[in-house]
């Protein structure tokens, strides 16, 4: 694992491999080992000590963060994000947030119950578009990490991140990362062009990181055009909320709501949600995407819930499975 330097009172709880995010409020630090923050055995002298490894690890990560530019969102060496505030943006602040990177390949088994990750399964090997939802911290880029494990080798996988946090058991990946402008405001380079460039690199599989603005537009024609087993995460707090909230991040690109859903009944199969729970992370529910009545408004159909077991869609959802060449296990068959 590689070590983050020059972190100082943080660098102990950044080695923990059970800590998620740490959290520094003015001198308060706090930990999240996946359960919730909680208070950490550690504190910072003053304010500014806190500022002070802030402005560090900001330029650490080749940002600025000065009383010119209060808010700094970095990429760290070890793949951690920085996120740093400072006063009087932040009134009680500074604020630091460092989400870690501990991101590898794990067996879905240890991720949901084994009957689920041969659902899954399923679905990467018949190459059906998946979108990832959930809230932050649920789960969707490790559960996404494993999914593209499963991918055959003879599949070429093009990653697009913001930050590139991706990195799948699979031996044929590339990846491409965003960069921000530099202090003079030049050399930006964004999602949405990283996507476009990504169709030029022959991939069988296009993943994007996550959808949240106008590169969904981009994301959405790449999987209409013959580009299936595509990827995605999107923030959602139901598999219900993720039609609309597709719409409205398409919206951002110009597209006529009529095209747009349209677009985004064809370019997605399914929709896997997360949660967050007191007791940990928790695959809660798949489901299918569908375009029906007046004005073709884009809904789900529930394939499976943690609770409930089997949903309606189960039968079409086997069917598309078997038309793909799957063989389906028998506990999915209604």
């Amino acid at each position: 694992m590689t070590v983050l330097l020059g972190a100082g009172p943080l660098t102990a709880l950044l080695e923990d491999p059970e800590v998620t995010d740490v959290l520094v409020n003015g001198v308060q630090v706090w930990v999240d080992r996946g359960a919730g923050p909680v208070r950490a055995p550690v504190t910072f002298s003053s304010a500014e000590e806190t500022r002070r490894l802030a402005q560090r690890l900001a330029t650490a990560g080749g940002r600025r963060l000065d009383d010119s530019t209060p808010y700094v969102d970095t990429q760290l060496a070890d793949g951690s994000r920085l996120h740093a505030v400072l006063p009087p943006v932040a009134v009680s602040g500074p604020y630091l947030s460092v989400r870690t990177f501990r991101l590898r390949s794990r067996p879905l088994t240890e991720l949901v119950p084994p009957h689920v990750a041969e659902l899954l399964a399923c679905v990467t090997a018949a190459r059906l578009s998946v979108l990832i939802s959930g809230g932050t911290g649920s789960g969707k880029t490790t559960l996404l990490n494993s999914l593209l494990g499963l991918v055959s080798p003879r599949e070429r996988i093009v990653i697009v991140e913001d930050a590139a946090e991706l990195r799948p058991d699979h031996p044929h990946v590339v990846s491409l990362q965003t960069r921000a402008s530099n202090v003079e405001g030049a050399g930006e380079v964004r999602l949405a062009s990283l996507v476009r460039q990504a169709l030029r690199m022959r991939p069988d599989r296009l993943i994007v990181g996550e959808c949240r603005g106008a590169e969904t537009v981009e994301l959405l024609g790449a999987l209409n055009t013959g580009h299936d087993g595509g990827a995605s995460t999107i923030h959602a707090n139901t598999t219900a909320d993720v039609p609309v909230r597709l719409e409205t991040l398409g919206l951002l690109g110009g597209i006529p709501m009529a095209a747009l859903r349209s677009q985004i009944a064809a370019a997605f199969q399914l929709v896997v949600q997360l949660r967050r729970t007191q007791a940990g992370r928790r695959l809660e529910e798949v489901a299918m995407l569908r375009r029906s009545g007046p004005g073709g408004i884009v809904t789900t159909w529930p394939i499976w819930h943690h609770q409930a077991g089997l949903g309606p869609a189960a039968t079409a959802f086997v069917r598309l499975l078997t038309d793909r060449g799957i063989t389906v296990p028998s506990w999915i068959r209604p």
